[in-house]
C-alpha cells in the first residue's frame, strides 16, 4: 500500500481494495495450495510460490505510472494500476500457499519426538529476521532514491531462499 501510494499515487480507497484483494486471494490460494501440497508434497508448492513471488517482484519493480516493463504507455493508461492489483493478488496467493506448505515441510524436517522445539525455532527465526526485509527496502530506497528499486532486495531474498531449497530433503531425515 505504501509503495502504491508513493509510486502509483493511489488513494486510500485503492490501497484498501488492494489489501482486501490480497487477503482474499491469500485465503483462497492457501486452500488451493494445501490441496496441491497434499497431492504432490510441499517442495513443489514452495518452489512454485517462490518463482511466482520473484516474477511478481520483478513486475512491481518495472511498474511506473507511465510504463510497464520499460515500455511507455499512453498517458492515463490504467494498465499499471491493473497490473499492481494483479500483483497484489499474486502476492497474497503465493504468500498464503508458501506459508502453509512451509509449515508442512517443517513437519517432515523436524524430529517427531521434538516437534514443538522445531516449531518454536521456526517461529523464533521468523521473528528474529522480521526486520531484514523492511530494513533492506529502506536502505535500498534511500541509497537509490527510488521506492521501485527499493523492492529489489525482496526479489533477492526469494532467489536466495529458492537456491537454499536445493539442500532440503523433501521428505526429511526422519521416518514416519
Amino acid at each position: 500500500g505504501i509503495y502504491a501510494l508513493g509510486v502509483l499515487e493511489w488513494s486510500i480507497i485503492d490501497i484498501g481494495i488492494f489489501g482486501i484483494l490480497a487477503a482474499i486471494s491469500g485465503a483462497v490460494f492457501c486452500w488451493v495450495g494445501g490441496r496441491v501440497d497434499r497431492r504432490v508434497g510441499p517442495m513443489p508448492v514452495i518452489v512454485f510460490c517462490c518463482v511466482v513471488l520473484i516474477l511478481t517482484g520483478c513486475l512491481i519493480i518495472s511498474l511506473t505510472p507511465v510504463s510497464v516493463l520499460g515500455i511507455a504507455l499512453p498517458e492515463g493508461s490504467p494498465l499499471p494500476d491493473i497490473l499492481f492489483y494483479v500483483a497484489g493478488a499474486l502476492i497474497g496467493a503465493a504468500g498464503g500457499a508458501l506459508q502453509a506448505s512451509s509449515r508442512n515441510m517443517l513437519t517432515r524436517q523436524g524430529n517427531p519426538e521434538r516437534m514443538t522445539e522445531a516449531f518454536g525455532l521456526y517461529a523464533l527465526s521468523g521473528k528474529a529476521t522480521s526486520f531484514l526485509a523492511p530494513a533492506l527496502i529502506a536502505v535500498t530506497s534511500d541509497l537509490t532514491g527510488s521506492q521501485r528499486l527499493g523492492i529489489a532486495p525482496i526479489v533477492g531474498l526469494f532467489i536466495i531462499g529458492l537456491l537454499l531449497l536445493a539442500w532440503v530433503k523433501p521428505q526429511g531425515d526422519f521416518e514416519e
